[in-house]
C-alpha cells in the first residue's frame, strides 16, 4: 500500500472515530474546562479557576435566603477609626457581595497611607469588579485589583470599581480622619430605620 493511500485510510478511520464522539452527550469535568485556554481583556487580572478556594468564601444567594427579615433590609454602615461615616453605596455587584462578606460578621480592614491622597487596604478575598478610568475625590471609595478597598483623602485617576461615597464629611474631614496615619476601616450590616 503506498503512503498515499495509507494517509487516505487513516484520515477516513479519524474520521469515523470523531463522528462517534457525538453519539453520547458530552460530559463536563473540571479538568476539561480548565484545558481551554479562556480569552481575556489584557486590562484585567484572570479570573480564579472554579477550584480556587478565596481566602474569605463569600455567602452565596442560597446560604442567605432564610434571613430575617430585618437582616434582608439592613444597610452596610462604616466607620473610619472610631468615626461613623455616612456612605451613599453603589448599586452593583461588588457592593452586594461586599455586603454578604459582612452579613456572617463586621468586617475589619487595616488601611495604610499611599501616595499622600488615599488609604488601601486587602478585603481577604477578591470581590466581582468592573474597573472603568475614573478620576476619584476625596470621600470616594473604591474596589482596586478586586481584592482591596481604597478610601480617598485626594484625588486620583485610575481604572477601579466604584463602592461608594462618604456624604457626610468635608475634604478638609476626610484629610483629618485619613491624613495622618494608618486607621481601621470597619464595615457592618445595621437594621435600617
Amino acid at each position: 500500500m503506498s503512503s498515499r493511500a495509507a494517509r487516505f485510510l487513516a484520515g477516513i478511520c479519524l474520521a469515523l472515530m470523531l463522528s462517534a464522539c457525538g453519539a453520547e452527550a458530552p460530559q463536563e469535568t473540571p479538568a476539561a474546562e480548565s484545558a481551554i485556554p479562556m480569552p481575556t481583556d489584557a486590562a484585567e487580572t484572570p479570573t480564579p479557576a472554579p477550584t480556587d478556594t478565596p481566602e474569605t468564601p463569600v455567602p452565596t444567594p442560597t446560604e442567605t435566603e432564610e434571613l430575617p427579615e430585618e437582616e434582608e433590609n439592613a444597610m452596610l454602615s462604616m466607620m473610619i477609626g472610631e468615626t461613623p461615616v455616612a456612605v451613599d453605596w453603589e448599586d452593583n455587584e461588588s457592593v452586594d457581595a461586599l455586603r454578604e462578606l459582612c452579613r456572617a460578621e463586621p468586617l475589619q480592614i487595616s488601611l495604610s497611607m499611599y501616595g499622600g491622597f488615599e488609604q488601601v487596604g486587602p478585603i481577604g478575598t477578591s470581590l466581582p469588579r468592573s474597573d472603568e478610568q475614573t478620576t476619584t475625590a476625596a470621600g470616594d471609595i473604591v474596589l482596586y485589583a478586586g481584592n482591596q478597598i481604597v478610601v480617598f483623602y485626594g484625588s486620583n485617576a485610575w481604572a477601579y470599581t466604584r463602592l461608594g461615597h462618604i456624604t457626610d464629611q468635608s475634604a478638609a474631614d476626610m484629610e483629618a480622619l485619613l491624613g495622618h496615619g494608618d486607621v481601621t476601616l470597619s464595615l457592618r450590616l445595621e437594621a435600617e430605620g
